[in-house]
């Protein structure tokens, strides 16, 4: 087994090496003058199982290309085995037509890196988890709520007093299974969305959180509209202390500006995107899926189950 890692992350990737007690590969990688990408892997892998960390982050077109490329090297290296690990994939939440003449990006992005040269693809927290179906190789998609659940329950939130909120209609089974292993009432917030960077949050469904501790669960944290409007919405309804958990980061634009102003205590994300440090975002608490990642490569190479890292 061989791992090696992109220029998207690889500060995850050394983490991941240090959990399974491997060194991380070497490659060469770098741009043309004209920004073309180039890629060399500096060492044998041929008849090796291959496993390439790269999430395709922004900038998403860079990071995903450079994929693809490292993708065909090891293809042409031969190697036994390559498998993507893409702890963010991005174009996730292109996957239906919900108008005339637009495009399925996911399958799209799921065609390149199977024709590519991958065998295998593990994910996490994808934003639906339909686009598993788009790969016509295994997919293994992972979950970062058991990390996530583990640092809240060391929080010492009393289950009767706390609320476990959905940030929209689509996100109500992540928030159950949250529910599960938390405890506390449920609270859904009806999201309707204006434009593609706007949406606007009015109603209340489920628990009341006038004096509750109030937890809102995402896949992800863009721009950051959606989550500060749950924010907005719980704080005018009387709640008491609001905490925000998402697994991925992406924080572009003015996210961080608004993070600041919204009535959020405390920011509990992931380590599938590098994060940069910002003075005007609340307090953010980043913990790492490392762990995770390197016990669900270490069960692939050895051919054991991975559904036990779902419970």
């Amino acid at each position: 087994m061989k791992l090696f890692s992109g220029r998207a992350h690889p500060a995850l990737a050394r983490r991941v090496c240090e959990y399974l007690g491997l060194p991380l590969g070497r490659v060469i990688a770098g741009n043309f003058p004209d920004g073309e990408i180039s890629c060399k892997i500096d060492e044998d892998v041929r008849g090796r199982d291959v496993f390439l960390i790269q999430p395709t982050c922004p900038p998403v077109n860079e990071n995903l290309m450079e994929l693809l490329i490292m993708i065909d090297s090891f293809k042409r290296a031969s190697a036994e085995r390559i498998t993507a690990v893409v702890p963010y994939f991005g174009y996730a939440r292109q996957d239906r037509k919900d108008e005339g003449r637009v495009p399925i990006t996911a399958k799209l992005i799921a065609n390149l890196i199977d024709r590519a040269g991958a065998d295998r693809v593990i994910a996490m927290d994808l934003h639906a988890a339909q686009v598993q179906g788009f790969f016509d190789i295994p997919v293994d998609h992972l979950y970062a709520a058991p990390v996530l659940d583990e640092h809240i329950a060391t929080l010492g939130l009393d289950p009767e007093s706390l609320v476990v909120v959905s940030p929209d209609e689509g996100s109500i089974k992540r928030a159950l299974t949250h529910l599960h292993r938390l405890g506390g009432h449920l609270a859904i917030i009806d999201k309707r969305r204006t434009s593609a960077e706007h949406t606007r949050q009015q109603h209340i469904i489920g628990a009341e959180v006038e004096g509750k501790t109030v937890l809102i669960f995402d896949d992800m944290i863009s721009t950051g509209g959606s989550i500060c409007g749950a924010a907005q919405v719980m704080h005018e309804r009387g709640a008491k202390t609001i905490y925000v958990a998402a697994t991925h980061g992406i924080l572009c634009a003015s996210a961080f500006e608004r993070l600041g102003q919204a009535p959020i205590d405390g920011l509990i994300l992931t380590d599938t995107i590098p994060l940069a440090a910002k003075n005007d975002a609340p307090q953010v608490t980043v913990l790492s899926v490392a762990p995770l990642l390197g016990e669900a490569i270490k069960r692939i190479h050895r051919n054991e189950s991975v559904s036990r890292l779902f419970r």
